[in-house]
């Protein structure tokens, strides 16, 4: 017997509900990313990201948007078929720079350009680029804004701080990590968070917002994965990091440079505010509710993913957040509200301390070869 899907659900301001003392978590925040900021600044010479700041490889590729999407995904930036040229910067997830032999979870940020039409969001009015902000899981760490905030105050308190001890534990945890997998627990993201995520080369992982986002006149998580090519070969292969600190910038490097490949992003609506919450992250949705459907393929070819001086110059000069795009796309949830004040102040802050200031990208003219 075939169960049918529901129709998914319509965006309303109501699917988001405040916490009380929303404000309160937001300072929180904006104090521990200037602790971070400042003290990275203090020990690298030059201020990196709060969260987010070793940066893996950035590559440049082409977005096309499919044809003939159904009227639920033909929606915001995927209204209409076409191509855009993208940005990707692969990362992990503290704000300090670490050695690889400390695995956390991965990050990959997307910049999409030549994005025009449509309402922008506050703060990036007149711009032409649309960002998604990913994590190599369907669930973020923490269920609410304020244990966000109290997670990333704990982790601020460790930065640049007992590396040799960071490299112990994240050994232990990711035997802890592996077991639960294999007892078929699954993940656990507050393990890999704190040093257990595994070893896996970030070409070849799976990546999602975790956080909702509009999706024009609907609601949506998405996804991105590997497609075709080099990145489909090397989903789920494990990288030796012993004694590499830079292990997976020389892999991405190793295989970036050889071939090129597609992913593929992908869109969940939401089908159910009580199975698929918005305010909750850490409830992952439902794929027999809501399967992920490709809308768009991001191909790249051969290049080099890291060459210091470069990213260097591309984290100075570019951010990323999930606050910079359309309004059609608008970050959902507590999570969300709070990283837009909190992440527009860190940046603020990062550009002060280093000189440069941030700018948008109108094409990939501008981003260094």
């Amino acid at each position: 017997m075939t169960t049918s899907i529901p129709d998914p659900i319509r965006f309303s301001p109501i699917v988001e509900t405040s916490e009380d003392d929303e404000a309160k978590t937001n300072e929180s925040l904006e104090k521990s990313f200037d602790y971070i900021v400042r003290r990275t600044k203090a020990e690298e010479g030059r201020a990196a990201r709060g969260v987010h700041a070793k940066n893996h490889g950035e590559l440049v590729g082409r977005m096309r948007i499919r044809e003939n999407l159904p009227e639920e995904l033909a929606q915001g930036l995927f209204a209409s078929p076409g191509e855009h040229p993208v940005i990707l910067r692969f990362s992990t997830n503290p704000g300090d720079i670490l050695h690889d032999e400390v695995s956390v979870p991965r990050g990959l940020a997307i910049k999409v350009l030549d994005v025009k039409g449509g309402e922008r969001l506050p703060g990036s009015e007149g711009e032409t680029t649309q960002d998604f902000v990913m994590i190599n899981g369907p669930v973020f760490s923490a269920p609410s804004a304020k244990d966000f905030a109290r997670t990333l105050k704990a982790l601020a308190a460790t930065t640049d701080r007992a590396e040799g001890l960071k490299k112990l534990a994240s050994a232990f945890l990711q035997t802890v990590e592996k077991g639960l997998e294999k007892s078929g627990l699954g993940g656990s993201p507050t393990l890999q968070t704190l040093g257990g995520a595994p070893d896996t080369h970030p070409l070849g992982q799976t990546f999602f917002t975790q956080t909702a986002y509009r999706y024009g006149d609907y609601i949506a998580k998405l996804q991105f994965a590997p497609a075709s090519g080099k990145p489909k070969a090397l989903a789920g292969e494990e990288i030796a990091v012993k004694g590499r600190a830079d292990a997976l910038r020389e892999e991405m490097n190793a295989a970036t440079g050889e071939a090129g490949g597609t992913f593929e992003l992908r869109v969940q609506l939401c089908r159910d505010l009580i199975a698929m919450p918005v305010e909750d992250p850490s409830v992952e949705w439902s794929e027999d509710l809501s399967p992920f459907v490709t809308v768009a393929e991001v191909t790249i070819e051969p290049q080099t993913a890291f060459e210091a001086t470069r990213n260097e110059r591309l984290d100075d000069e570019i951010r990323f957040s999930p606050w910079t795009g359309l309004a059609a796309h608008r970050p959902l949830g507590g999570v969300n509200r709070v990283r837009r004040r909190a992440y527009d102040k860190s940046a603020e802050l990062r550009s002060t301390l280093n000189g440069c200031p941030f700018h948008e990208p109108k094409s990939l003219d501008e981003v260094p070869a």
